[in-house]
């Protein structure tokens, strides 16, 4: 049984690989020719960028591979052997806390690199060293509580249940939706959160909101600008607790009409319920990984050197379940796609098609997003359509992107006479 789990992890790695090396190849040759949708030294700029995130994450697919058998060696047993004092639920979330603590510093140098090296160069990361030990440590306290609360209630439901896997699908399936209820809440912790300053804005979004009947806890501006230089807006939580957030980023580069175009757009995603929807989808996926795990045979565990408990079932499902997060992301990433179409076309009615084209011009080019992609890579990761598409379907012409040139050609004389 582990020869065929190991024999479907090596497809998953080798099918993502070989995706990766045909995207880094297709856009080191895309950005040698001319610029599509952004200005030709923002384009040349991305496709630099999307090459070397593109690259670093190979190199931390490969070592994850290395990782993987390394821990189904002997690694897993030896934290069995330094949890042996321990039993039962107690078991499990000492068990799992230890492998997910030792995964995150065996993967931090990543995390670093991409951070203070990568995202630096290209002027997005605004990140110190003080603020990212601070995030570091509130993110890993609250991911410990909640990591093993859910992992002591899935343990006595495995010992309680014959037919766990149901029971313990229910139990996280209702989690994920406490989790997206309290998610702004968590925000806060991170980020300041405050009315928008600007008191037109607000009166515009809340009209907007209006208009369509939309109820929000209200509307707030995020400092994100001290982590990430990059654009962007999102509706967060349910219910009662949803609210509108706009980065600051966002409100310094777009205009008024702009950002309601943006905000449309959001508002499409919550009229047309993709966010049930996304909550259903992932809950079908929830349950097709609790079947599969929650019937595994007893050949399995012997053959890891794991005694059949909730501790070794936990930890199977999450080194195991990759790979079929993996094969079904074509599916949701489909469906995703569509979803984007459908919000485009509710947020140009809301606004107008040439604000959300200006809108989604800027975005791109302020967050140096590479327009063009291989297929393959296309087919397994874009949740959203490639920008080019989207943009078709708007009936953009190319005309949009004239004031973003002569922008850039001003900023480069301006350059060049303080040169002087």
């Amino acid at each position: 049984m582990l020869e065929i789990a190991i024999a479907g992890y090596c497809v998953y790695f080798l099918v993502s690989i070989y995706t990766s090396f045909m995207q880094v190849d297709y856009v080191k040759r895309a950005k040698g020719g001319d610029a599509v949708i952004l200005t030709p030294s923002k384009f040349i700029e991305a496709g630099n960028y999307s090459v070397e995130t593109q690259r670093l994450s190979m190199v931390g697919s490969f070592y994850d591979f290395i990782l993987f058998f390394i821990w189904i060696s002997f690694g897993l047993q030896f934290i069995d052997e330094l949890t042996l004092g321990f039993i039962g639920w107690q078991k499990a979330v000492v068990f799992i806390d230890s492998f997910i603590i030792i995964n995150w510093i065996l993967g931090l140098p990543f995390e670093l690199y991409s951070t203070f090296k990568i995202d630096k160069k290209y002027g997005f990361s605004n990140m110190t060293a003080k603020l990212y030990i601070q995030d570091t440590i509130k993110s890993g306290i609250i991911s410990l509580i909640v990591i093993s609360a859910v992992v002591a209630g899935l343990s006595w439901i495995i010992e309680s249940f014959p037919a766990w896997w149901i029971w313990g699908f229910v139990f996280t399936f209702i989690i994920l939706i406490f989790i997206n209820m309290l998610a702004p809440y968590f925000m806060m912790l991170f980020n300041k959160f405050e009315p928008l300053k600007d008191k037109e804005l607000s009166q515009k979004i809340e009209n907007l909101l209006d208009s369509v009947g939309f109820k929000s806890g209200g509307v707030f501006s995020s400092d994100a600008s001290k982590r990430d230089n990059r654009l962007n807006a999102y509706f967060g939580g349910l219910g009662s607790s949803k609210r509108v957030v706009l980065f600051d980023t966002l409100i310094e580069k777009l205009t008024h009409n702009e950002l309601l175009a943006v905000l449309g757009h959001e508002l499409g995603h919550a009229k047309n319920g993709d966010i049930y929807k996304n909550i259903g989808i992932m809950g079908v996926v929830f349950l097709t990984i609790f079947a599969i795990f929650g019937n595994l045979p007893e050949e399995l565990f012997l053959q890891l050197h794991l005694n059949n408990e909730p501790y070794a079932i936990l930890t199977v499902i999450m080194m195991f379940s990759s790979p079929i997060f993996f094969f079904l992301m074509p599916l949701m990433s489909a469906m995703s796609r569509h979803n984007e179409y459908e919000a485009d076309k509710f947020g140009s009615d809301l606004a107008t098609k040439d604000d959300l084209v200006n809108a989604l011009l800027k975005l791109a080019n302020e967050n140096k997003s590479f327009p063009l992609s291989h297929p393959l890579y296309i087919f397994f990761f874009y949740s959203h359509p490639p920008l080019v598409e989207r943009l078709k379907e708007l009936g953009y012409t190319g005309a949009g992107i004239a004031q973003l040139k002569e922008d850039e050609a001003l900023k480069s004389e301006c350059d060049i006479e303080d040169d002087k």
